[in-house]
């Protein structure tokens, strides 16, 4: 028998001027290559192989995703950027309509054709492949199989002068401020602040909002409970931290007066005190970067190191303590899961301060978690913009998000790479670089990542399960 007699030309999707490849998994355009994701190649197919039908979200996500857990916005934020391949504007949408409450529909009509011995090298798309993240957008929160401990717990040591010093293993909690200026824009907005200045530091490590959040939920309390220096304390006791972190403020006459206490959790004794006074309510801000500075260097972080990493809090976030306080409120009702509610509190802050880069990057990423994709990349366009205006370790999470948006993925990579040296204890920097690589089909990068990411998880969770040392 003659095989060529068998042979049968490979069938090819067409429509409008486009082609589509399903064996070499490419797009062409006119014989010119259209960069896609795989994933996002593989939701296009699904779609074009359904021609005029609903193909729910969940059905999509099942055949794309089989056996892995996603987020709606993964699929989501695929659409967006087949969308943006296809040549669609946000107004028109000529290829991929979204049938609310239900799905997608492919409504161009679709052919089948017969290959045409296309001479193009498959091997190049997948050096420029557009990376699709699968995780959840905050780049502070990885949607993985791995479950969530981020706790250390080691011993402050006394140095001569008795000097406290947190070594590097340690973790503390961070309280709220108690706030008796009867002034609530310091309410919240203070302890977001110290956060932020002392998140800057790879030497210390605070547990972490969502791991608090976590905590409530095992406690049986709300999630807007607040962080009293007794709940801070219990919280300290429930992940094995060493310390809890109590700010306060108060009036001076026409002053303010900030204070933080570092109060061990084993003994209740007081392992660090500092006040410092700030003239008018402008300056409060720059007081809570000073007494962040000092707190670093006293508990036994180089000086160096707090030069290379002390932005301060007005360049890092916002010169406006009322930015700051609907900052706050949107950054806790978005930790809630409330995207849709937080949004016009991120509103409000750019309202005050146009400059706000984190109010631009969160309002995106909450556009993001609603479905608004061009919105979402409206504003991590519009926050990459305003990239000096965060500390270092902002600038990762922003830089990377930009980049997911743009297609610019040697550049994502780059910005997780950069933090992971810079931040060696982020374990969520090295799933995020084993996600990304998987999804670009880089297993074997992937899995170190990933192992790197383990360990680093491990290591906090062996030190959680030690006996405390005298």
């Amino acid at each position: 028998m003659n095989a060529s007699a068998d042979w049968k030309p490979r069938q090819l999707y067409e429509f409008g001027p486009f082609r589509l490849d399903p064996d070499k998994e490419l797009l062409l355009r006119e014989d010119e290559t259209v960069l896609i994701a795989p994933k996002a190649f593989q939701v296009l197919l699904v779609l074009i192989r359904n021609n005029k039908q609903v193909v729910t979200k969940d059905d999509l996500m099942k055949t794309v995703w089989p056996d892995t857990f996603v987020e709606e916005a993964n699929l989501s934020r695929n659409i967006f950027l087949l969308r943006k391949a296809l040549g669609e504007s946000p107004q028109d949408h000529q290829y991929i309509v979204t049938v609310p409450g239900r799905g997608y529909r492919f409504a161009e009509d679709v052919q089948l054709v017969p290959d045409r011995e296309l001479n193009i090298v498959a091997a190049s798309h997948s050096n420029v492949e557009v990376l699709v993240e699968e995780t959840r957008p905050w780049g502070w929160i990885a949607a993985v199989a791995v479950f969530l401990v981020v706790v250390a717990v080691g011993a402050w040591r006394l140095l001569v002068h008795r000097v406290p010093v947190l070594t590097p293993k340690d973790t503390v909690v961070l309280a709220d401020f108690a706030n008796s200026t009867g002034n609530p824009v310091f309410d919240g907005t203070l302890r977001q602040g110290l956060a932020v200045q002392l998140a800057q530091s790879p030497y210390l490590s605070l547990i972490s909002d969502e791991r608090i959040q976590q905590t409530f939920r095992f406690m049986g309390k709300q999630a807007d409970t607040r962080l009293t220096p007794q709940i801070a304390r219990e919280i300290c006791e429930r992940t094995a931290s060493t310390a809890a972190l109590e700010g306060s403020i108060a009036n001076l006459g026409t002053k303010y007066v900030l204070g933080l206490k570092a109060i061990n959790r084993r003994n209740g004794e007081t392992l660090d005190e500092e006040q410092v006074q700030a003239a008018r309510k402008e300056d409060v801000l720059d007081a809570l970067t000073v007494i962040a500075s000092n707190f670093r260097s006293r508990v036994g972080e180089s000086i160096s190191t707090i030069r290379a990493h002390d932005i301060p809090l007005e360049q890092a976030t916002t010169s406006s303590l009322e930015a700051l306080q609907n900052y706050t409120s949107g950054l806790s009702i978005m930790g809630q899961g409330h995207f849709r509610a937080a949004i016009p509190l991120f509103e409000r802050a750019i309202a005050i301060d146009p400059n706000f880069a984190m109010a631009y990057y969160l309002r995106g990423v909450a556009y993001e978690q609603i479905g608004d994709m061009e919105r979402g990349a409206e504003n991590a366009k519009r926050a990459f913009a305003l990239v000096d205006r965060v500390s270092e370790r902002e600038r990762t999470d922003l830089t990377a998000y930009h980049y997911r948006f743009t297609g610019e993925f040697d550049k994502e990579i780059d910005a997780w790479q950069l933090s992971a040296r810079n931040y060696p204890r982020r374990w969520d920097t090295h799933n995020q670089l084993s996600v990304t690589y998987m999804d670009m089909g880089k297993f074997e990068d992937g899995l170190k990542e990933g192992q790197e990411s383990a360990a680093s998880i491990n290591r906090a969770t062996s030190s959680w399960l030690s006996p405390p040392g005298r």
